[in-house]
């Protein structure tokens, strides 16, 4: 029985996935988007989301507690200026993993892991999709609708 096992260690050591999961979490805020396995990408979410949460306080103690996690004033500094304006009103739920298939060398399964707030091509609003187009031609009935306005219109003379 697995009680009380969350964690996946992902098989290195507890100061090793520290470091990884820190790195991982600084490439993610400042390029928005990485690509990795699946296994540390869902390691990751569990890791990063809290330090999001944080920043939406700016506070001295705030920046300092996520300092201590991500060990890049860089990351820190993008985290609080950019992301907590994007993410200010937003309950949770800041990154979103997309599985993209297996990695040929050793068929693991790779994905994109993103901040939801920084992809332009999910955050357009869902437009109202046209009517459906029919398999029947439409050129029959613009041509019919043109030789009623030329009759029309040569009536009218």
């Amino acid at each position: 029985m697995r009680h009380n096992k969350k964690i996946n260690h992902l098989g290195r050591t507890n100061t090793h996935r520290e470091a990884m999961l820190s790195n991982m979490a600084s490439s993610l805020i400042k390029h928005k988007r990485i690509f990795t396995t699946t296994a540390k990408a869902k390691a990751l979410r569990k890791y990063v989301e809290p330090l999001i949460t944080k920043c939406k306080d700016d506070s001295t103690h705030s920046r300092r507690v996520v300092f201590s996690s991500l060990q890049d004033k860089y990351a820190v500094t993008e985290l609080f200026q950019e992301v907590s304006k994007k993410i200010g009103d937003r309950p949770g739920g800041y990154t979103r993993i997309i599985k993209t298939g297996n990695r040929l060398g050793d068929n693991a399964a790779m994905c994109f892991i993103e901040l939801v707030d920084y992809n332009e091509n999910m955050l357009k609003e869902n437009v109202a999709k046209k009517a459906a187009k029919t398999r029947r031609s439409r050129k029959k009935a613009t041509t019919a609708e043109a030789t009623v306005a030329e009759a029309n219109e040569a009536s009218a003379e």
